[in-house]
């Protein structure tokens, strides 16, 4: 337990500070609304399903609060190692935290992904907070028979009407999140904003093109993982080596393309965003490796960084 000085205990007398987990199916916008949160981007954004694989950290901290959201993967019950050590993310991030956020998508039907989604979180005593995003592409009139739905499910705290991607009532659901947490000091400096490595964000970016450029199971298929990483400060100037990792020898020359076009496209969208990530110049090498059926070898999964 954390012992304060009295004077810094009478200055935090009525802030809030806590953890609130972000859970949702697939897809549907957690991602989106943490990095409009936060005023940055920390976790990548796709239209495609299932883009976040890892559990991301982000901090905001306001005059009276410290929101500490962990963004997790969508809730997505497939049969590959892949899929299982992602929900395992969701149960432990549910047992670490103050608060839920649950993010459901009003033009998408209740399905059976939120309906298991929703027996997890019948098991947390934690306040739950419920946020239905993209109500900017409904009829207004079709909203609140939608909240009425939502709450014969569970017994949610509030629900908040948001869109993720407008921004609209982000600063409504920030006052309804900062009212369930704990009474106590900020748990991280002011201007903190993520625990994320450089490394796993450069991956992450590399990931995220490969997302958008390819399709099918391509994207579903790859890891990144970032062997070099050599910074050189006198020339404001960093050097990353990068593996994308594959399951078939055919999706590894989808990856690369005809005469390398496509890799060296993804290389190109990539380092872009790095660079004005990270204010340096920097020279990006990819490789492309095939390591087959990597998604259900519990092994390489750990390797490649999905298990925490």
């Amino acid at each position: 337990m954390r012992v304060f000085p009295e004077d810094f205990m009478e200055k935090y007398k009525n802030f809030h500070a806590g953890y609130i987990t972000i859970v949702g199916k697939p897809n549907v916008g957690k991602s989106t609304l943490l990095n409009n949160l936060l005023g940055e981007k920390i976790s990548i954004v796709t239209h495609k399903p299932q883009t976040t694989r890892n559990r991301i950290l982000g901090v905001k901290t306001l005059p009276d609060a410290q929101l500490i959201f962990w963004d997790t993967p969508g809730y997505h019950r497939g049969k590959k190692e892949l899929n299982r050590a992602m929900i395992e993310q969701i149960k432990k991030t549910l047992e670490e935290i103050d608060e839920v956020l649950m993010i459901s998508d009003v033009t998408r039907p209740f399905g059976s992904d939120e309906k298991e989604l929703i027996s997890l979180l019948k098991k947390t005593d934690k306040p739950i907070i419920l946020a239905l995003n993209k109500i900017d592409l409904i009829r207004k009139d079709q909203l609140l028979p939608l909240i009425d739905q939502y709450k014969d499910i569970l017994p949610f705290k509030e629900i908040v009407p948001i869109s993720a991607l407008k921004g609209s009532n982000i600063w409504d659901l920030e006052e309804t999140l900062k009212k369930y947490l704990p009474i106590q000091p900020p748990l991280f400096p002011e201007d903190y904003l993520t625990d994320i490595p450089e490394r796993f964000l450069v991956a992450e970016i590399i990931r995220e093109k490969i997302f958008i450029l390819t399709y099918k199971e391509i994207p579903y298929s790859t890891a990144v993982v970032v062997d070099e990483f050599k910074e050189e400060p006198e020339r404001n100037f960093i050097f990353i080596r990068a593996t994308i990792h594959v399951e078939r020898e055919s999706q590894k020359k989808i990856i690369i393309g005809r005469n390398g076009q496509m890799l060296k496209k993804i290389g190109q969208y990539a380092r872009e965003e790095i660079e004005a990530l990270l204010g340096v110049k920097i020279y990006l090498e990819l490789w492309v490796k095939v390591s087959p059926n990597w998604t259900d070898t519990a092994r390489a999964i750990r390797e490649f960084g999905y298990y925490q």
